[in-house]
């Protein structure tokens, strides 16, 4: 029989279902009495001793978890050596489970257990048992403890913590470079038997890795892969128990497994030879192409920079690493001529910027290739002989002048005559011009430097054949100064002498400035016009001169102002003069020389004015006829306001006109004849009683047949009334030229009335029914009292 065959029959007979026949034995030493062996111990009392002795043997109760059958598990039996079997002991248990996991024959003293127990809960229990006589209750033998140990059985396969685990290894890797521990765990005992005890292997993954069988560190199994052919793995790794044995309980675990980049491949051209196309007009720094070494790395693996190494272009052209796309971008680097050179060779390399040293084997990490670039010929704009030019022309030149030429050629082999202009907006008072076809430029109006120093032209030059295609240059013109301007007064002097002031006594010092600008700088000289008996003028040679008294004292009775004509002259070429007036007030001063009285008018107007003191207020007298005229205007224009501001106030008013009526005397209110003649009705007039706002036109009211009634006339002319614009709601009289025919109190009115009020009889109003009895009695009563009076 082989050793497999002998584990396997342990292991069925390991999971059959059998109880452990364990008994704990309680023996009691029968009584012996003491042999004489030639001697007798005696007590005090004569009496021989007799030594009880108890023994007590000692079992642990062993149990198989996971009981699968249907009854009770047999755990073992409890025994004393005083039971007799006659039933007159009785076993008590007590402990961990006891009663309810663990039960007990009270007679018998075999423990069974009710159901099934798990190792990986618990793996052993204490109980105390003893046993009592059961009718007096006392204990036969004292409580003893023991132990139930749970046996375990292969019932827990291993698991790992993760159920997908992810790797990485660096490509072209060394046999054996570690990639990542697994670890799992098993739940049965690892002190009994092989339950615990796993064994890794490897299901799946093989043969590019492979796993230590006691550790579980996964490792590379095959050299040199590559991440460029395959980058993703997935490896099964299986945990069995029983130290991989047969009938061992086994869990999976997968793990992804990446290949990361390292720099193994260097950068390759798809071509050999690039061609490329740039016309001559380009600008400088314009992309004209690109070139791209493809690398099967990645990241920073895969960077690449490229450069210019050879070539009859490198002066012409540059090339940029553009570092998100890796690629090289080659650029004009000066301008480019079709007449010139028509074609250009670059050799232009790539190179891994991050090589790894382990690789170098596998190199060089760097490839070439050739660029041709071919110029192409286009219609260029003309081009000037400078790129600016600087003319320089003094001020006093006549119109018409030549100050310079500018020059330019068409660059193309047509060679295209070229035509001339100024920018209009470089010289906007046309002080310039320029012809057309040699680009002299000459003066057109005269020059001054004191106004304007620089010119800055823009001169443009345009192919006759093509127009559209110009060139602009840059033209400085520097205007020269010419001494034309004569010198003149620093700043206006306010000069005064005192009365009390005595011959040599300096009253003022004055300064010249020019408007040209001479080379050797400014140079001034001062002297009278003519010879003056009260002032002389003396140079002091610094472009100032001092002003002194001749003479001593002044009056102002006599003479309030002197007038002294001063001459300031250059010395450039032409010389250029000019004659100052200096006014010299006389003014009275106190022994210090500080004024006190220094106007002449203060003598001859009494009332202590000066001029700028009348000159403020014929001011003020002007101003004050400005606005009353203003006024009066304003006040006949304007417009009488009404008395209802807003058309939406319609509240109840109080309006207060502050005049008294002419009563029936008064017809410029009212037309009086329509009331009398009610067939004289006119068309709408306008109310003369105010100035209307606005003028409408009036609207022509239809007369009311004679025979109308008065109320549906009213509401006629109401209506009329309210939806006219032009008739405000004042308070007013309103006149309604008709008066009612079909009344059976006739006329009311009093106007055609030929009867004095004396001369009236009321008693008819009384016949006209209740509403009028009120009147009646009015009127009625006056005549009463007007008899009895």
């Amino acid at each position: 029989m082989t050793i497999q065959q002998v584990l396997l029959l342990l292991l069925l007979w390991m999971w059959l279902p059998h109880p452990c026949h364990t008994e704990m034995l309680f023996r009691r030493t029968p009584d012996l009495r003491p042999k004489n062996f030639g001697g007798r111990a005696s007590g005090n009392d004569g009496k021989a001793i007799h030594r009880q002795k108890r023994g007590w043997m000692w079992n642990q109760f062993f149990l198989l978890e996971e009981y699968t059958g249907s009854d009770y598990q047999y755990v073992g039996k409890l025994h004393s050596d005083q039971d007799k079997g006659d039933g007159s002991l009785k076993y008590i248990l007590s402990g961990d489970g006891a009663g309810t996991l663990f039960i007990i024959d009270e007679k018998t003293g075999d423990i069974h257990a009710t159901r099934r127990i798990d190792r990986e809960e618990k793996a052993f229990y204490t109980l105390r048992a003893q046993a009592i006589n059961r009718r007096t209750l006392r204990p036969v033998e004292p409580e003893s403890e023991f132990v139930i140990k749970i046996h375990d059985i292969n019932d827990n396969e291993p698991t790992f913590p993760e159920e997908i685990y992810t790797a990485s290894v660096p490509e072209m890797s060394v046999v054996g470079t570690s990639v990542v521990q697994v670890t799992a765990t098993d739940a049965d005992d690892p002190s009994y038997g092989n339950s615990a005890r796993i064994i890794y292997s490897i299901l799946q993954g093989q043969p590019y890795f492979s796993v230590e069988p006691e550790t579980g560190i996964i490792r590379t199994a095959l050299p040199n892969m590559n991440r460029e052919n395959r980058e993703q793995y997935q490896v099964v790794i299986q945990a069995k128990d029983m130290g991989g044995q047969m009938g061992g309980l086994s869990g999976t675990t997968t793990v992804n497994i990446t290949l990361t980049d390292v720099n193994d491949n260097p950068p390759r051209f798809p071509q050999s030879t690039i061609h490329l196309r740039v016309p001559e007009s380009s600008p400088v720094g314009t992309a004209i192409g690109s070139v791209k070494a493809t690398d099967a790395d990645t990241g920073k693996n895969a960077e690449v920079e490229y450069r210019i190494i050879d070539g009859d272009g490198t002066d012409m052209f540059d090339i940029v690493t553009q570092k998100d796309t890796q690629e090289g971008i080659i650029t004009v680097r000066k301008p480019l001529d079709y007449e010139t050179r028509r074609l250009y060779t670059l050799k232009v390399e790539a190179e891994n910027t991050h090589v790894d040293p382990r690789f170098y084997y596998l190199g060089p990490f760097k490839d070439t290739t050739i660029v041709k670039i071919s110029v192409e010929d286009v219609d260029e704009p003309p081009i000037f002989s400078r790129s600016s030019y600087l003319f320089e022309v003094h001020e006093d030149i006549e119109l018409g002048t030549i100050i310079g030429t500018v020059m330019a050629r068409d660059p193309d082999s047509a060679s295209s005559p070229i035509r001339f202009s100024l920018d209009r907006h470089t010289d906007l008072d046309r002080i310039f011009n320029i012809h057309s076809g040699n680009g002299s430029i000459y003066t057109s109006k005269p020059l001054d430097r004191e106004i304007s120093q620089w010119h800055n032209l823009s001169v443009i030059a345009s192919e006759i054949n093509n127009p559209k295609d110009t060139t602009r240059v840059p033209v400085y013109v520097r205007i020269l100064d010419v001494n034309d301007n004569a010198p003149q007064f620093a700043v206006f002097y306010d000069t005064f002498v005192c009365e009390n002031a005595r011959a040599g006594q300096l009253i003022q010092t004055i300064s010249a400035v020019d408007k040209d600008d001479p080379l050797g700088g400014q140079k001034f000289f001062f002297s009278l016009a003519a010879v003056n008996p009260n002032f002389t003028v003396q140079d002091n040679e610094d472009n100032t001169a001092r002003i002194l008294t001749r003479r001593n004292g002044f009056s102002r009775h006599e003479i309030s102002t002197y007038l002294l004509p001063v001459v300031i002259s250059d010395n450039d070429y032409p010389i250029q003069s000019s004659t100052g007036t200096l006014t010299i007030r006389v003014c009275a001063c106190d022994s210090r020389g500080n004024i006190q009285s220094c106007s002449a008018e203060a003598l001859l107007l009494p009332a202590g004015l000066s001029t700028g003191a009348l000159v403020a207020i014929l001011l003020c007298i002007i101003i004050l006829l400005v606005i009353v005229v203003l006024f009066a205007a304003l006040k006949r224009q304007r417009k009488k306001e009404p008395l209802i501001l807003s058309k939406e106030d319609i509240r109840d008013n109080i309006v207060s006109y502050n005049d008294e009526g002419g009563g029936e005397e008064d017809t410029q209110a009212f037309d009086i004849g329509t009331l009398r003649n009610p067939a004289a009705i006119e068309d709408k007039k306008l109310r003369r009683d105010i100035i209307p706002e606005t003028l409408f036109v009036p609207r022509r009211t239809p007369s009311a047949p004679d025979n109308t009634d008065v109320r549906d006339f009213i509401n006629q002319r109401l209506k009329e009334h309210d939806t006219d614009p032009s008739a405000p709601p004042y308070d007013s009289l309103a006149t309604y030229a008709y008066e009612g025919n079909d009344s059976i109190a006739e006329s009311l009115s009093s106007l055609e009335s030929g009867t004095t009020e004396g001369d009236q009889n009321y008693d008819y109003l009384r016949e006209w029914g209740p509403r009028f009895n009120k009147l009646a009695e009015m009127y009625g009563g006056g005549e009463s009292d007007k008899d009895t009076s």
